[in-house]
């Protein structure tokens, strides 16, 4: 499907989350460890947060390990709250409008994963969207609708009960029309303050997610590890699969649960849809 990493603390250069991990998120798109496929070559997508009103967005059909401008932005660009993904279609057209994050406002949103039988259920689940926001959806993907009913639920307000509300409907129409497990997620959103991470499946199998370990704490483990100390103590990441191998610096995301990262905390609180 797909892989993606949100991250938040000192700012840093794009190329250091997107090229030099030795598990890196351009590598994930050649070599996924622990993606449901091994390649990610649908395009990608870059999401950051610098002065403007609203974050910034490189979009690219190319996969991410043979795009030279990627190269040439990431050299470039430094921020201190980054989304990336890139994609692997589960059956809607390579096009820039379909590469996450996508964005409303302040708000970034990235999907790996898939609503079941999409074709099925595309119907009720656009004509739930608040009218207000239909003509903002340009692609086609189930990712983009997933996000304007999170939108339409209150996302805004109310990030961990309107996700609950948009992916309860999901469940409702696809068992409607007979599916079993109608959704499978991990998701991440972020309004440029907070991000919300959550993993979820209907199936109880969901895709792979982790969250880094607190920096303070890997400092007095590595104390001759220069990247650690490079990073502010606020510093945490979201990943599909670790960008490292570094003993302890990663945790699981447990299923059906939110990971809420403000700061440098990390608060994980259970997931469960809403009808």
């Amino acid at each position: 499907m797909c892989r993606w990493l949100a991250y938040s603390g000192s700012p840093v250069l794009l190329e250091e989350l997107l090229y030099k991990p030795a598990n890196s998120l351009v590598t994930q798109s050649r070599h996924s460890r622990l993606g449901a496929e091994t390649t990610n070559g649908d395009g990608f997508g870059v999401g950051w947060y610098a002065d403007a009103a609203t974050p910034g967005l490189f979009l690219s059909t190319e996969p991410a390990w043979n795009d030279r401008n990627l190269r040439e932005l990431s050299a470039q660009v430094s921020a201190g709250r980054v989304f990336a993904h890139v994609r692997a279609s589960t059956g809607t057209a390579v096009q820039q409008t379909n590469c996450h994050p996508f964005r409303h406002g302040r708000w970034l949103w990235m999907h790996n994963g898939l609503i079941t039988d999409f074709n099925l259920v595309r119907r009720d689940l656009a004509m739930t969207v608040d009218p207000s926001l239909y003509h903002e959806i340009e692609g086609s993907t189930d990712s983009e609708i997933l996000f304007h009913l999170a939108l339409t639920f209150g996302l805004e307000t109310d990030p961990l009960a309107a996700v609950a509300r948009a992916v309860g409907c999901v469940e409702a129409a696809g068992r409607d029309h007979g599916l079993v497990y109608p959704i499978q997620m991990t998701v991440a959103t972020t309004d440029g303050e907070t991000t919300w991470a959550f993993r979820y499946s209907s199936r109880g199998r969901s895709r792979s997610l982790f969250h880094s370990n607190d920096i303070t704490t890997l400092r007095e483990q590595y104390p001759d590890n220069p990247m650690l100390h490079s990073l502010s103590a606020d510093t945490r990441l979201v990943v599909s699969e670790p960008l490292g191998d570094l003993h302890g610096a990663w945790r699981e995301v447990p299923e059906s649960a939110c990971l809420v990262v403000t700061g440098g905390a990390g608060e994980l609180r259970p997931f469960t849809p809403l009808r």
